[in-house]
């Protein structure tokens, strides 16, 4: 085996992303599969990679006997012949045959090159396995390879291929092959037959995360922080946020001068709306923010229970609530509370205004709320 082996491993090294010395391991292990397949065993097989002068030889180190013994065909060699290789060769010494790798017999090269299709293989899975580990939780850009049926997209990461399955497209979105689009990269999934594949999702709420973080530089610098995120993919999306500064707005931020910021983010996500709040470490303050755009008259929260009960004006009721019942759903998810909200008229009824300050109520229902929301 000559310079072109070698650059034949320079190149699967390039293009496969697999070491040159993985490649060498796992033409070693093929040659001595043949080998043995040959001669019955590997322990006298020597193999000299020579990388300075790009030359593999292969030899089998046998014993210089008088005469060979019944069984030991592939450990001796009479004085005879080794004087031919060697002449000053003796009773006892080790002598190495240079063999040619193509005369292993079509069976045993075979099996060595499956030996070493299997290291490669291996060696590219590993390769895999390590470069989207190190993606994992992140945002890649892949290319829309196909459409299969069941509403599966098959997207080409450059390293390898994934599969977007319908619980991981944001509802209503349509792909054409060629298309370019952003996933995220959930992790390395192990399929036992399959072996591993990489799980990409545009539904994880980490993907509206990712996307700000990449798209403004105060999130990007560490002075805004993304304090909770709760999503349902393709309808809307609430995120709470603080800064660092007292000086930098981090809803402002966020959203960006003439929502340059937010708008692309939006775009991105097929048209899907993101309420960005303000993050208060007041438990009750936090779920009034959260409940944006709807207005709150009251919060009382119970941190031990992880509950808070919301009272807001009448005409407010079905905003807070929201459709389906969606605005209240990710304000609980957003805050960790379980939040119960009543009409104000509800909460007279109740009895829950019996010491409430008319001018207060009044006060507070003047007041315009400081939530900056992408509707």
């Amino acid at each position: 085996m000559n310079k072109e082996l070698f650059e034949a491993l320079e190149l699967m090294e390039k293009e496969r992303g697999i070491s040159r010395e993985a490649l060498i391991a796992g033409i070693e292990n093929g040659l001595k599969k043949s080998f043995e397949k040959t001669y019955g065993t590997s322990d006298n097989m020597v193999i000299d990679f020579d990388r300075e002068n790009c030359e593999l030889r292969v030899y089998r180190r046998l014993e210089v006997v008088e005469s060979i013994e019944p069984g030991r065909e592939s450990l001796e060699i009479t004085l005879e012949k080794a004087m031919l290789i060697d002449p000053s060769a003796e009773i006892g010494d080790l002598i190495l045959v240079e063999l040619d790798p193509k005369n292993f017999g079509r069976i045993a090269a075979q099996d060595g090159k499956s030996v070493i299709t299997q290291k490669i293989r291996e060696e590219e899975r590993q390769t895999m396995t390590d470069y989207f580990n190190e993606h994992a939780r992140d945002i890649m850009t892949g290319v829309v390879q196909r459409i299969m049926p069941g509403g599966l997209v098959t997207v080409n990461l450059g390293k390898a291929d994934a599969i977007l399955t319908k619980e991981d497209i944001i509802p209503g979105e349509t792909f054409e092959p060629g298309q370019h689009i952003k996933v995220y990269v959930v992790g390395m999934k192990d399929q036992e037959k399959k072996g591993p594949r990489v799980k990409i999702s545009r539904t994880n709420p980490m993907m509206v995360r990712r996307l700000f973080e990449k798209e403004v530089a105060e999130i990007k610098d560490g002075i805004v922080e993304i304090k909770s995120i709760s999503r349902e993919a393709g309808s809307r999306t609430k995120m709470a946020v603080w800064s660092k500064d007292e000086n930098i707005d981090p809803i402002g931020a966020c959203i960006g001068m003439n929502s340059s910021r937010i708008t692309p983010i939006v775009n991105e996500l097929s048209g899907e709306k993101i309420d960005i709040i303000a993050w208060d470490e007041n438990p009750a303050v936090l779920v009034e923010h959260s409940l944006s755009p709807a207005k709150v008259i009251a919060v009382a929260a119970d941190e031990d229970e992880k509950s808070a009960l919301v009272v807001v004006p009448d005409n407010q009721l079905s905003l807070a609530i929201g459709m389906k019942g969606q605005n209240a759903r990710l304000a609980a998810k957003l805050t960790g509370y379980k939040i119960d909200i009543k009409s104000e008229s509800q909460a007279r009824e109740e009895g829950l205004f019996d010491d409430y300050d008319e001018s207060e109520e009044e006060e507070y229902e003047e007041e315009e709320t400081s939530e900056q929301t992408e509707e």
